[in-house]
């Protein structure tokens, strides 16, 4: 437990040090923190801080920096966190219209990126089922078709299938009907399970683009069961506290590019209350060891359905960064419930 001047200047420690980047020393602290103690006596409490590794000293006598741990007591019992403005509020809600859930993703991830020039992520919903409005099949050469499928939300996946022979415009085209009036409306799943008994009402040299066709959208449906929208990495080149490191760059960047470690991460933030936060080696990546991720979930209809987060270095402005992550995940909510 810190006592009072503790706390205050742990906290005017912190807050230095995410302004100016620099370490802070006994005569800056003197200056921001408001109290009436002689630099000595500062000294003497940073010398406790630093033994209860809450601070740390990158070089002799150029002052002190928060460890890890540092930040997280102060997100956990020192921060400050303001809420926006109401007039803010409203232009956010604006730019997250409910016209296509995918491109409202899309947009919630470029708004948390602007808004504070980090990464923003939003995984996409956990679908255990996805139906099918429209399947289309379009000669594109000879043995090469463009397998084309359209969701209830307009969302269109598009496969190129290499198949044995070379079928006309016609054929596929009575592939393509046969699929949207037999299956519309239906589950992928209960598409595959029925398809293969029922092939029989088509030409038997259409049952190989068939099983292709299936093949395809077991892809779509595994690459859309689990993924993220990502906007705003390369801002993070422009961040001296990873930029200046390039192999702990390339390891966030690989985290980017795999993709399963970061989602499990979020996964783990569906069931928090509200905001959490992942401050360096908490996340339990290594790629991430220099960075937090400020997450929370989202829903619709009142079930959380999704997390969306930031991405960025420890030394990030959380008394900033924790309201709009918390906004943006609110007004997603409302937005796709309106859908």
């Amino acid at each position: 437990m810190l006592n009072d001047r503790a706390q205050i200047l742990l906290k005017t420690l912190v807050d230095r040090y995410i302004s100016d980047g620099q370490p802070v020393g006994s005569r800056a602290l003197q200056q921001f923190s408001g109290l009436d103690v002689s630099p000595a006596t500062i000294r003497n409490v940073m010398a406790d801080l630093e033994e209860m590794g809450l601070v740390s000293s990158p070089h002799t006598s150029a002052g002190r920096v928060p460890t890890a741990l540092g930040y997280r007591l102060f997100i956990d019992t020192l921060m400050v966190v303001q809420p926006l403005d109401s007039a803010r509020v409203q232009r956010l809600e604006h730019q997250l219209q409910p016209d296509n859930p995918t491109r409202l993703l899309t947009q919630a991830s470029n708004l948390l990126s602007e808004l504070t020039h980090y990464a923003g992520v939003v995984a996409t919903p956990k679908r255990s089922s996805i139906t099918v409005r429209q399947i289309e099949f379009l000669r594109l050469s000879e043995k090469r078709v463009l397998l084309i499928i359209v969701m209830p939300d307009g969302e269109v996946e598009n496969r190129v299938l290499l198949t044995h022979k070379d079928y006309t415009q016609s054929q596929l085209t009575e592939a393509g009907n046969f699929l949207s009036q037999q299956y519309a409306d239906c589950a992928f799943q209960d598409i595959h399970q029925r398809v293969q008994s029922e092939l029989h009402q088509l030409q038997h040299d259409l049952t190989a683009l068939m099983s292709a066709a299936m093949a395809a959208s077991d892809a779509a449906i595994a690459r859309k069961a689990e993924d993220y929208v990502i906007s705003g990495e390369r801002n993070l080149l422009h961040s001296n506290d990873l930029a200046s490191n390039m192999n702990q760059l390339r390891g966030l960047f690989n985290v980017f590019e795999q993709k399963t470690e970061l989602l499990q991460l979020l996964d783990a933030s569906r069931h928090a209350a509200g905001v959490h936060i992942f401050v360096g080696n908490e996340s339990g990546l290594a790629g991430l060891d220099e960075c937090s991720v400020v997450s929370a979930p989202y829903g619709a209809d009142g079930q959380i359905i999704g997390t969306l987060a930031v991405v960025g270095p420890k030394r990030m402005n959380y008394e900033r960064v924790v309201p709009i992550v918390d906004i943006t995940a609110k007004l997603l909510s409302n937005a796709l419930s309106q859908y």
